[in-house]
């Protein structure tokens, strides 16, 4: 108790430091070691202290550029004209807005604005606006079609139609405001018998959302 008190005594004294500076009296050598702790501890607080409060007022470096110049536009490689004249496809079921990405034979990666207009969402859902599972697998095969009816991989501007899906894979729901992009790619084609094997995915925001492998067929009727 008594070291305590003399502790608490020392460490209420010190904490004074204008009573130091104006003192006459020279310190005890065991009182002046307490000093010069407390004073240490005591600059070492407040150089924490004065370091945090300039940290947190230090604001992140300023971008001048607006967010709406930031990011660059998707390209178009289609236009919704020229996916029109290859698609049999019209409203409300043309799920395709753009293409963005085409290699004949190959690939093709296109573009859908989901948009809170779009004739699904007043019962898909009333109080969550989400785009169904298989019109995201419709906007897919859209997208296989638009490299089917290619001439490079055989086509001739016919209907094409689904002849089987398989390992579809839905991973986060596609809400009114997103962009889904597509990449459907040609694996295997038969042309004997006008019959493709593609592998596609779709992206919001470079998260795979959708994903499964399609068989599709190319006819007349």
């Amino acid at each position: 108790m008594a070291s305590m008190a003399v502790s608490q005594s020392i460490f209420s004294t010190l904490t004074s430091q204008r009573g130091f500076e104006n003192a006459s009296l020279p310190l005890p050598s065991s009182m002046l070691k307490h000093s010069l702790v407390v004073n240490s501890l005591s600059t070492h607080f407040n150089k924490t202290r004065n370091t945090s409060f300039i940290t947190n007022c230090v604001s992140p470096e300023k971008n001048d550029t607006p967010i709406e110049l930031r990011y660059p536009a998707f390209p178009t490689v289609m236009d919704i004209n020229q996916i029109r004249e290859i698609l049999p496809h019209r409203f409300p079921f043309l799920l395709v807005d753009r293409v963005i990405e085409y290699n004949p034979g190959v690939s093709a990666v296109a573009i859908k604005n989901v948009t809170i207009n779009d004739n699904f969402f007043p019962g898909h859902f009333p109080e969550r606006p989400i785009m169904p599972g298989v019109l995201m697998v419709e906007a897919m095969a859209q997208v296989g079609g638009l490299v089917m009816l290619q001439p490079e991989v055989g086509g001739s501007r016919e209907n094409f139609f689904f002849a089987g899906i398989d390992k579809v894979r839905f991973r986060k729901p596609v809400i009114a405001g997103d962009t889904l992009v597509m990449r459907m790619t040609l694996i295997k084609l038969q042309k004997r018998f006008g019959i493709a094997k593609m592998e596609g995915k779709a992206y919001v925001g470079g998260d795979v959302v959708c994903e499964g492998e399609f068989l599709m067929a190319t006819g007349s009727e």
